[in-house]
């Protein structure tokens, strides 16, 4: 699996992500203007938003993750903060195909913080690490 300097992806995606700001605090958020700055991703990421799919965990020391349940029922978990998400979509066409800057869940997150949509909880330091060892398990 080749992965790709994130450098590049942070550039390509602090760009799109400004764009996109831009528009919301100027137009009404439209599909057709996601569509065509994130791609086939919007439609389906703006379903999870409007679902109020996108949970904010915070610890107290400050750590954020985000958990996104998924169409499919699977609470995802996501890192905003390096752009990762650990649904099968992202290992498949961010990491190992390159054919894509993100996937659905990372993309809601995203317009879930920008839209001020984001449900919030606050986890203890145990509980954030019971999450993460969690994810691990379910990876190996």
């Amino acid at each position: 699996m080749t992965l790709r300097p994130m450098s590049c992806v942070d550039k390509r995606l602090k760009v799109q992500i400004s764009i996109f700001n831009i528009h919301v605090v100027t137009y009404p958020c439209t599909s057709r203007r996601l569509k065509f700055i994130f791609g086939p991703c919007a439609v389906p990421a703006l379903d999870l938003v409007d679902q109020r799919s996108v949970t904010r965990l915070r610890s107290p020391s400050g750590r954020i993750l985000y958990q996104v349940l998924g169409s499919s029922g699977k609470l995802y978990t996501c890192y905003s903060s390096c752009h990762f998400c650990t649904c099968p979509a992202f290992g498949f066409s961010v990491l190992q195909k390159n054919e894509s800057l993100l996937c659905k869940h990372i993309l809601a997150v995203y317009l879930s913080r920008a839209m001020g949509a984001c449900q919030e909880l606050s986890v203890s330091e145990e509980q954030l690490a019971n999450i993460l060892l969690a994810e691990e398990e379910d990876e190996g």
